[in-house]
């Protein structure tokens, strides 16, 4: 069976955000929204330009700023879309900080909840949360989002302060309800991830996770753990960009302006650095493939990226943000801790081609890596 595959697109209704957290590397002000009728031109913009190989129609997204600080204009916008685009398949999506929502939005979202979806962030405790986004805890009603969207999950970012409470933020999430983490993220920009500090500090954190995942096996991984790593082993020859920049994902500005992903935006980026991004190739992956990763680094399949973050970093989509590399190695052992683990308690849940490149990929890890932490373990 042919996999079915959704085209896109994201679009900014606002520049403004209620919150300041502690990691955002975005410029927000309070003037810039867009207006209804530029909003218009870019929905009919995607819907009459779908490429060939979305076959399951168009997923939609809405970001800020805060995007529900203007939810009349996505109300509109969904009730137009559906009136002039009947015969298209289409979902909308909108990540929000959840602090904003009023009764007449719950209703609505209520309402529209099987073809437009929230994703909410949410960083674990309520300390935590209240330290990285702005005391807004208690602004949210977290159990709004559960009830409505049970199989949705949250978006976790971890910044330097956060990061001793790892383990208690995850686990806190999963006590909600919630499944799976469809997102935890180290925070992009300038954090110093390098730092031996944070490595030591992880560890213990990590250890922790690998002890609850194994302990309950009916709760998904989170997307830290969530790596295939068997595929360290297949697909090493897959020379590809990371993500959909410039050719899947385009993002539309305030202004109506195309950008290549919601990354690329003038709240991150110079309009000098703008200019040079435009001027990319988008379709040539080899322009996002870092040599040096692909060549020599085993976890390269699943060490996750963001190549508007490595260019911010960087100046250059070609090369990494190297700072991340240690953690990565890292985070990647523990992984292969806890898949040798369940296999050991459960080898029956695993394909047998798929153990048998599981075990040959949890050995080179260990060989590699292992060493490289011995001091801290």
């Amino acid at each position: 069976m042919k996999k079915k595959i959704r085209f896109s697109p994201t679009i900014c209704v606002t520049h403004n955000c209620n919150l300041n957290c502690v990691y955002c590397y975005q410029k927000h002000d309070s003037k810039s929204r867009m207006p209804y009728s530029v909003a218009q031109k870019c929905v009919d913009y995607i819907f009459e330009n779908i490429p060939d190989y979305a076959t399951d129609g168009v997923e939609l997204g809405f970001i800020g700023g805060e995007p529900l600080l203007e939810f009349e204009l996505i109300r509109g916008l969904y009730d137009y879309s559906h009136e002039k685009y009947p015969n298209v398949e289409q979902i909308f999506y909108a990540t929000t900080n959840g602090t904003v929502l009023t009764d007449e939005m719950k209703t609505w979202f209520t309402k529209h909840k099987e073809d437009f979806v929230l994703g909410l962030s949410l960083d674990g405790i309520k300390y935590c949360h209240d330290v990285n986004r702005s005391n807004s805890f208690d602004k949210i009603d977290i159990n709004f989002f559960l009830k409505t969207w049970p199989n949705q999950g949250v978006k976790m970012t971890i910044s330097e302060f956060s990061l001793p409470y790892l383990a208690e933020n995850i686990k806190f999430i999963h006590s909600l309800g919630v499944k799976k983490i469809k997102g935890v993220n180290l925070a992009e920009g300038n954090f110093p991830w390098a730092d031996e500090k944070h490595i030591k500090i992880l560890i213990p954190q990590l250890s922790e996770l690998v002890d609850f995942y194994l302990k309950n096996d009916s709760l998904l991984l989170d997307q830290m753990f969530d790596k295939r790593i068997e595929i360290c082993e297949t697909g090493r020859q897959q020379r590809k960009k990371w993500c959909g920049i410039g050719t899947g994902c385009p993002f539309f500005d305030v202004d109506g302006k195309k950008y290549p992903c919601s990354f690329i935006t003038p709240m991150t980026f110079s309009a000098e650095d703008i200019s040079d991004i435009l001027s990319t190739d988008f379709k040539k992956d080899d322009a996002f493939v870092d040599d040096d990763c692909f060549e020599t680094c085993y976890i390269y399949p699943i060490c996750p990226t963001c190549s508007g973050a490595n260019y911010l970093k960087n100046h250059t989509f070609k090369i990494r943000d190297k700072s991340r590399c240690k953690i990565q190695k890292l985070i990647a052992l523990f992984i292969a801790d806890l898949q040798a683990k369940r296999i050991v308690k459960n080898p029956a849940l695993y394909d047998e081609k798929i153990i048998y490149s599981m075990i040959n990929a949890i050995e080179k890890i260990r060989s590699l890596y292992l060493q490289e932490f011995s001091e801290y373990l």
